[in-house]
């Protein structure tokens, strides 16, 4: 039977990730995106208030996250506050903790901003439809896996094909949970994690680039159902690296810059 949600409740605050959130490095394991779009959903019903905006979301990869396994979520409202405020969300595979999340929510209001208000040129990476669809077999083996059947990209420029930085709208086919329309920072953290992935500069064959962290600022909630990003990858200098890298993007929605967001990359050649 084929899953219709990224993931499946199975208990109270028990969550199994379907074959629709496989990774391109272990089909045992999940792609970051879901396992991000879970945890931002947990942060938005963390307290059932609805006067914060989502501003930050760190996430850490702490195991692999395994696929269809019964997996625990817990919230901690770290920092109640008023005007600011902190949420630590961890998910768990019985005893083991697989990943945690660490998000900063600021007071929403609505003002003007002064009309000598200077801000950098947003530069947006086109519209959805001035890209092209780019299917991908990378990690597959012809099976499930979201980056294929979870979510639509749209290169503007670069692609799958293309090594180095792209322009590329991302949008999800499919909700996080069944029977809820997926929010804007829920689609955000889905997207914003594929960073690395569009934009590597390194043969996928003789080396493994994984991001066991994700952190994202946001502008202010996400509008419409696609997410922007103009993403690069970075792996060293002069030829050489330590081991370390890091893949950046800037965040878009139909209504302009959103924000950014930054993955910290364990580079290894394959055994």
């Amino acid at each position: 039977m084929t899953a219709t949600a990224l993931f499946e409740p199975v208990g109270a605050d028990l969550w199994m990730p379907t074959d629709l959130c496989r990774g391109p490095w272990d089909p045992r394991h999940c792609h970051g995106g879901p396992v991000g779009a879970l945890l931002a959903r947990a942060v938005e019903h963390a307290d059932g208030e609805t006067h914060w905006q989502t501003a930050r979301l760190t996430m850490e990869l702490t195991r692999p996250v395994p696929v269809g396994a019964q997996l625990r979520l817990t919230t901690t409202i770290e920092r109640p506050g008023r005007k600011v405020s902190l949420v630590a969300i961890v998910l768990a595979d019985g005893d083991t903790e697989v990943a945690r999340l660490r998000a900063l929510r600021i007071r929403q209001t609505d003002f003007e901003l002064p009309a000598d208000t200077i801000q950098p040129d947003p530069d947006p990476p086109g519209l959805p439809g001035d890209g092209r669809a780019i299917d991908s077999t990378w990690g597959t083996d012809g099976g499930v896996a979201f980056h294929t059947h979870g979510c639509q990209h749209r290169f503007v420029e670069g692609g799958w094909d293309v090594p180095g930085p792209v322009a590329v709208w991302i949008r999800l086919t499919v909700p996080v949970v069944d029977g809820e329309q997926p929010s804007g920072v829920q689609r955000c953290a889905a997207a914003a994690d594929f960073g690395n992935g569009v934009s590597r500069g390194i043969d996928t064959e003789r080396y493994i680039f994984i991001n066991p962290e994700l952190t994202i600022h946001l502008l202010r909630q996400p509008e419409g159902e696609w997410v922007g990003m103009r993403s690069a990858s970075f792996y060293g200098a002069g030829g050489r690296t330590t081991g370390a890298g890091f893949a950046e993007s800037a965040l878009y929605d139909a209504a302009g810059r959103l924000g950014r967001s930054v993955q910290s990359l364990f580079v290894d050649p394959r055994a």
